[in-house]
């Protein structure tokens, strides 16, 4: 019996959370639409949103940093 991955998923609550502007943004260093390259980055870019420097046009809402906080606390499931 497998037991079920609670909290935030990438596929289904994290990617959506970067715009398409975010990710033009950010695609030279990496691209936030993949999981490989987000879970990669994770530690960064949390600290990064928790900062308020990213996104480049205006920090995210506590709720956002909290989901994404979430996934990377919950071992950043895909």
């Amino acid at each position: 019996m497998t037991q079920a991955i609670e909290g935030p998923r990438f596929e289904t609550d994290i990617r959506s959370l970067f715009r398409e502007n975010d990710q033009r943004s950010m695609r030279f260093a990496f691209d936030l639409s993949s999981y490989g390259d987000v879970k990669e980055h994770a530690d960064g870019i949390l600290r990064r949103l928790s900062e308020g420097t990213m996104p480049c046009d205006g920090p995210w809402p506590p709720e956002r940093v909290a989901i994404f906080r979430g996934w990377v606390e919950n071992g950043m499931p895909e």
